[in-house]
């Protein structure tokens, strides 16, 4: 519970100082908070639930993402987990630049909620996923070539090395500087935004500290397509 008032309020700070004061008295108010709750709904919760799968909190790794629902449920509700939580993530901050006119400021401060919605939801007792797939789906209209970068970075490292964490952590260390290089060709992209996808960074890989626990220690399972983690070479 400290952890998400810290985390909402820090980023609430940051970007309101940047936002146009005639913008907010303009009732955008309320797009902060509709990002959060966009981004707490739990869809691979609900899916599983759905289907009769039982909590997935109490499953595998217990996490929400659409790689434990995969490895727990099936592959079809781990795809529709994926699809869902990208999907929330993209429609957030489509709505946002919809309503201001494709304000930066505002698009950034969407992208944040939500993906903090995501990963400490209110619905949850702010226990949520990685943000991986909801983090992808922020940026892909903010910059969408960075997110291309950032999952090719991701598929590289998960052929090499079988690691879905470290994919996953490896595509968002990326995405900064994919954003810096990628916004505008030759131009740096506006404060808020780079500041932004370095915020979306610091909070996926802090989400992903068991996972790094994990393969530091040589515990953590590798990718399969085979039912069921496979257990690690000793």
């Amino acid at each position: 519970m400290n952890l998400s008032l810290i985390l909402l309020v820090s980023t609430l700070a940051i970007f309101a100082a940047q936002i146009d004061p005639g913008q907010s008295a303009a009732g955008f108010w309320w797009l902060p908070v509709a990002a959060y709750l966009l981004g707490s709904i739990p869809f691979g919760y609900l899916i599983v639930k759905l289907i009769g799968a039982g909590d997935i909190r109490f499953r595998g790794s217990g996490n929400i993402g659409a790689t434990n629902v995969a490895r727990e449920a099936g592959a079809l509700p781990g795809l529709a987990t994926l699809v869902l939580d990208g999907g929330k993530g993209y429609f957030s901050v489509w709505l946002a630049a919809r309503v201001t006119d494709g304000n930066p400021r505002w698009m950034i401060l969407a992208a944040l909620l939500t993906l903090v919605g995501h990963t400490l939801p209110v619905w949850l007792r702010f226990q949520g996923g990685r943000g991986v797939a909801t983090g992808a789906g922020v940026f892909l209209p903010i910059c969408w070539q960075a997110v291309v970068g950032a999952l090719i970075v991701w598929i590289v490292v998960l052929v090499f090395w079988r690691y879905v964490s470290l994919a996953s952590i490896s595509a968002a260390a990326a995405l900064p500087l994919l954003v810096y290089l990628l916004y505008a060709p030759r131009h740096a992209p506006p404060q808020p935004i780079s500041a932004g996808a370095s915020f979306a960074m610091l909070l996926i890989i802090a989400r992903h500290r068991s996972n790094i626990i994990r393969l530091l220690r040589a515990t953590e399972p590798q990718f399969t397509f085979r039912r069921g983690p496979r257990r690690p070479k000793l």
